[in-house]
């Protein structure tokens, strides 16, 4: 397989299982913190009706989901990475965060979080992922002298 082929199915790879870990959280966030009695997380005008009655605790399990989703994807594609695994690890934190960008605008959500779930569950998460990935040196060959 060419390192230009793999290194995209790394990146794809790294964004499906960030994915699946970024909705596993999501769909575990209720169940652990419940939501605020008569409220509807289903669907995102049950989400924007809701959001008043949320209490900082509510927003533990969303930030997990896209710090941890993103960490983990950027950890799945540095592995597979054939030539560049910093480059496909931050074009998976690239891609989250321009997920998490188009979800606080779909939902409105406390200033607080927004600036909270910007700034550090994308880029900062990729890196970690590149980080724990242990592919995050670059090769230097032998010195010459």
């Amino acid at each position: 397989m060419s390192p230009f082929v793999r290194n995209i199915l790394a990146v794809l790879l790294g964004v499906v299982a960030g994915s699946l870990l970024n909705m596993s959280l999501v769909m575990l966030g209720p169940v652990l913190v419940p939501p605020p009695p008569g409220t509807n997380l289903t669907t995102a005008e049950g989400l924007k009706a809701a959001m008043p009655l949320m209490q900082p605790i509510h927003f533990l399990f969303p930030f997990l989901a896209h710090a941890l989703g993103t960490m983990g994807g950027s950890w799945v594609a540095a592995r597979i990475a054939a030539s560049n695994p910093r480059r496909a690890s931050l074009l998976v934190g690239a891609l989250f965060l321009a997920g998490g960008i188009s979800m606080v605008r779909m939902v409105a959500s406390p200033l607080w979080f927004t600036l909270c779930d910007l700034i550090l569950a994308y880029l900062p998460m990729a890196w970690l992922g590149l980080y724990l990935s242990g592919r995050h040196q670059t090769k230097i060959g032998p010195k010459k002298f």
